[in-house]
C-alpha cells in the first residue's frame, strides 16, 4: 500500500518525531511504500494565497495547475495517489500546529480531496485512502480533555476533515501527558505505535 506520511513538529528530537520514525519503520517492514514529508524541515509555507483560494475545481489537473508553489503541487499529486495516510502532530490549543492547518488549506483542495457538486455544499470525496492513522501527543489528561474540552482534535479529524475527503476508516491514538513522562513510559508508547501501525493497514 502507498502511504502518505506527515510529521508536524518543529523539533527533530521531539517525541512526535520518535513516533513518526517508529510508525514508518513498522510500515516499511510490513512492505508498504512510504511517501514522507516533514513539514518543518521542508519549510512548508502554510499561508493560503489568493491564487489558490478557490472553492470550485473538477479535476486533479486543474488543482495541480493552480498550485503556485511547486512543493504544494507535489503534495497535492502525492496525496491524490495515496492509499493510506499517516499523520503525527501535537495537540496545541486543541488544534494541529499552524503549519499543518495550512497544509490542509493548501493541499486538500477542490480537485484533489473533494469536489462541490451541488448548492447544498455537500462535497463529493475524491481521495482513495482506505485508512488513516493519526498519532497525537498532548499534556491534557484524558478526563479533562473529554469533560472540559470535548476532544477538539477528534472533531477536526474524525468529523470535519477525513470523512469529506474520502477516507474510508481511521484510527487515532493519543499519548498523554508527555511532559514528565518517563523513559519507560515512552518505550511502552512506542511499542503501541509499532503494534497499531502493523495492524492498521
Amino acid at each position: 500500500m502507498r502511504i502518505f506520511s506527515l510529521i508536524a513538529h518543529p523539533r527533530p528530537n521531539s517525541f512526535c518525531h520518535a513516533i513518526s520514525d517508529r510508525a514508518r519503520n513498522a510500515l516499511s517492514s510490513a512492505g508498504h511504500e512510504i511517501v514522507h514529508h516533514d513539514l518543518y524541515a521542508e519549510r512548508f509555507q502554510p499561508c493560503l494565497i489568493a491564487e489558490e483560494a478557490y472553492s470550485v475545481g473538477d479535476t486533479l489537473e486543474q488543482a495541480l495547475s493552480r498550485a503556485a508553489d511547486p512543493i504544494v503541487r507535489i503534495h497535492r499529486e502525492e496525496i491524490a495517489s495515496a492509499e493510506g495516510l499517516l499523520i503525527v502532530h501535537p495537540n496545541w490549543w486543541g488544534k494541529p500546529p499552524a503549519i499543518l492547518s495550512g497544509w490542509l488549506d493548501r493541499v486538500l483542495v477542490p480537485g484533489v480531496a473533494y469536489r462541490l457538486t451541488s448548492a447544498d455544499g455537500l462535497p463529493e470525496a475524491l481521495l482513495s485512502i482506505a485508512k488513516a492513522v493519526i498519532f497525537n501527543t498532548s499534556d491534557t489528561l484524558p478526563e479533562r480533555e473529554q469533560a472540559d474540552l470535548g476532544d477538539p482534535l477528534e472533531l477536526i479529524w474524525g468529523r470535519c476533515v477525513l470523512p469529506y475527503c474520502g477516507v474510508k476508516a481511521y484510527e487515532r491514538l493519543v499519548f498523554r501527558p508527555v511532559v514528565g513522562s518517563s523513559h519507560e513510559q515512552r518505550i511502552t508508547w512506542l511499542s503501541d505505535v509499532d503494534e497499531l501501525s502493523r495492524n492498521a493497514f
